[in-house]
């Protein structure tokens, strides 16, 4: 049989962003660490509200530029018009700067309003002013990000994020170390400006900085921008969403909670994350390369979810088992009450790495109300089910609350990509994934119910089980284990 080309593909840009995510999660697994125990729970918790204000306002105020340039500078890319290119990117750089300084202004202003919406007690107010300028530096990385992606500069945008991840420890620890808590907001500013020094100096190197701040210049980006609105609202539902949870959370529950749930998010959405980051950052720009819809198309989203699929999931069994270790280890034993939170988050997971290459098919098409239908129904769905059982159940209901509003995702997603772009899920990928996920449920089974002898020896089955399924459709569909055992053989005899 011969082996389908397009894993082989997958696995080969997974394992060079792999790596470099491996190194992310690293130090950012020791990052967390220290600043959770000089921090602790409520600091954490502060930390979280002022990141999902920051993504808030500036997913408000960026109209999806980081996203929809990609889609307009790809294309110029792929045409080989270096003129049509270089203009792009400056038209990119333009709007970058425009939507830096609208960001930073709406921060200042709606202020107060952000104050009473999160807190119920003491006056913030200066505080949220005091994010303004990094809502401004996130503008501005975000746009030459998007250039480098669009561009298809891998090796860069893998460098920057290493660079990135590293400054981040080294300048926050010392700081947070001997100022604590107060040290929040100026830590934030002086990390988001080295992310912005470090992505422009890289990608300025590609292509120098240049802006052309004239009307009939910037009136050429109105097709972008108008791709971009719908990336705005989805976003604005998006980190709407992560901003009303939180500070739902707050109000009803306490400063300690947010922190308990951000952690229980970190764990596992945020790291699980670092790896889908891993596995996308070439997807998106073969999927738009696709302009047909049907059977090619399918063919690659079904490949996707596959290798997203084999490959997470005897990783999400092992981390479900270990995680008892891993919370304290990773953060400190304060945080142990967000142990069952994480547990669930983790069967939440399955179903992100089946629905993640399907949303991304109205992108790639260029269907930018489509794309914010499905993001605007997945946000509302999240909003009430994770309100609705924290409400009832606490913590561990927000977990359950996320699974459920996953698992509607995925079935809409579903449906709707057949109806409007004729997707098709494959008999062997439903049965790939049903497998896989049937593990999943039970791993949470066993962490739930269990305890010592059988909870290491039924976890410890249930991964190699994993394992196996995993390596057997590799070895079935992809030239990956003939390749390694042909390089241990040139090796041995070289």
């Amino acid at each position: 049989m011969k082996k389908e080309d397009g894993y082989s593909h997958i696995l080969k840009y997974t394992s060079i962003f792999g790596g470099v995510q491996g190194v992310n999660i690293l130090v950012s697994i020791i990052r967390n660490k220290l600043v959770a125990l000089l921090l602790g729970p409520e600091g954490m918790g502060l930390v979280s509200l002022f990141n999902s204000t920051i993504k808030l306002v500036s997913d408000s105020t960026n109209f999806g530029l980081s996203m929809s340039s990609v889609r307009n500078i790809s294309s110029a890319f792929e045409c080989g018009n270096e003129d049509r290119l270089i203009s792009e990117i400056q038209l990119v750089r333009t709007w970058s700067l425009f939507t830096a300084i609208f960001g930073m202004l709406v921060c200042i202003l709606v202020s107060p309003l952000l104050n009473s919406w999160t807190f119920n007690w003491g006056d913030h107010t200066l505080h949220f002013i005091l994010l303004s300028p990094i809502i401004a530096l996130v503008s501005l990385s975000g746009g030459e990000l998007a250039i480098l992606k669009g561009i298809r500069r891998l090796k860069i945008l893998a460098i920057i994020s290493i660079y990135n991840v590293i400054l981040n420890l080294i300048i926050s620890i010392p700081i947070f170390y001997i100022w604590r808590d107060k040290a929040i907001i100026p830590t934030m500013f002086l990390v988001a400006l080295i992310q912005m020094l470090v992505t422009i100096f890289y990608s300025s190197r590609v292509y120098p900085y240049r802006i052309r701040l004239r009307a009939h210049f910037m009136i050429r980006g109105y097709n972008m921008m108008k791709l971009g609105m719908s990336f705005l609202v989805a976003g604005l539902m998006g980190s709407g969403c992560d901003f009303i949870i939180r500070s739902y959370i707050n109000n009803v529950g306490s400063l300690s909670e947010v922190g308990l749930f951000n952690a229980g998010y970190m764990m596992t959405m945020v790291y699980a994350g670092m790896i889908f980051a891993a596995m996308e950052t070439d997807y998106f720009p073969r999927l738009s390369a696709i302009k047909s819809i049907g059977s090619e198309m399918s063919k690659l989203v079904n490949h996707q979810i596959n290798a997203s699929v084999f490959l997470l999931s005897p990783l999400l069994v092992l981390y479900s088992v270990c995680l008892p270790v891993i919370l304290p280890l990773f953060l400190s034993r304060k945080f142990l009450p967000a142990l069952e939170l994480s547990q669930i988050m983790i069967l939440a997971m399955y179903l992100r790495a089946a629905k993640l290459p399907l949303a991304y098919i109205p992108l790639a098409k260029g269907n930018s109300k489509s794309y914010m239908l499905m993001e605007s129904i997945d946000d509302i769905m999240m909003i009430v089910f994770v309100l609705l059982m924290y409400f009832l159940f606490g913590l561990k209901g927000a977990g359950y609350g996320m699974v459920i509003a996953a698992f509607l995702d995925y079935l809409t997603l579903n449906v709707y990509m057949k109806l409007r772009y004729r997707y098709t899920l494959d008999k062997r990928s439903f049965l790939f994934f049903f497998v896989q996920s049937l593990l999943g449920v039970l791993t949470y089974l066993i962490v739930s119910y269990l305890d010592s002898f059988w909870y290491w020896i039924s976890g410890s089955i249930l991964f190699v089980l994993s394992v196996g399924i995993s390596c057997f459709f590799f070895q079935k569909y992809t030239e990956i284990f003939s390749q390694i055992i042909s390089s241990i053989k040139n090796k041995l005899h070289g």
